[in-house]
């Protein structure tokens, strides 16, 4: 919470790039899990799937998964402090910390939504879009206190849909899902997608 911040980096930009920058390296020695490759799966057998995310390491896009929505956006990604264009490139030229936006000249920062900063709006409103018109939400691994994202899954039950929670501890979720599966999404999940879809054939 002392970095993660508008503030902290307008104080001091060079520590939390290099904070980001290491963390960055360890996300990229991460790889999916069987949780992960699951949900690709399912993915392939539901016609209308979205796979909302709080998470920012990008090992759902790594695994294969095509239709997501990153609420807290992707550590892998940069943009620009001031314009706020993401960065398809690092200027050449320069050898800055943090790196200089080729747009406007502004300091460079993760993609990740920091504390105190609101969610991309585009990325929560087809959040809440796809949760209110689902038919099923998998809440998957999430404490569910989180906000705004912790209403999805409430705003999915009101709108009529089943709610399955996967995850090993209670959450206030649990008393309310259509089904609370216990356990953690790597072992959970590919034996829910086998008994749905592959076993059905």
């Amino acid at each position: 919470e002392e970095l993660a911040t508008p503030e902290a980096f307008q104080r001091d930009p060079k520590l939390v790039w290099d904070w980001y920058a290491w963390r960055r390296g360890l996300v990229l020695q991460a790889q999916p899990n069987a949780g992960h490759f699951a949900l690709v799966e399912l993915e392939s057998w539901v016609p209308e799937f979205l796979l909302v995310t709080q998470n920012v390491d990008g090992l759902h896009g790594r695994a294969g998964s095509k239709e997501i929505v990153e609420l807290h956006g992707n550590i892998a990604r940069t943009k620009c402090y001031d314009c706020e264009r993401v960065a398809d490139e690092l200027d050449p030229v320069s050898d800055t910390v943090p790196p200089r936006c080729v747009h406007c000249g502004g300091m460079l920062r993760p993609d990740v939504v920091w504390f105190g900063e609101m969610l991309p709006a585009h990325a929560l409103e087809r959040a809440v879009q796809a949760a209110t018109a689902c038919n099923v939400l998998l809440s998957v691994g999430t404490s569910t206190v989180v906000e705004p994202a912790a209403s999805l899954p409430f705003s999915a039950l009101r709108a009529g849909a089943g709610v399955v929670e996967v995850n090993p501890d209670p959450t206030p979720l649990t008393g309310r899902a259509s089904f609370s599966l216990r356990g953690p999404a790597g072992v959970v999940l590919p034996a829910l997608v086998a008994s749905a879809f592959r076993e059905r054939g």
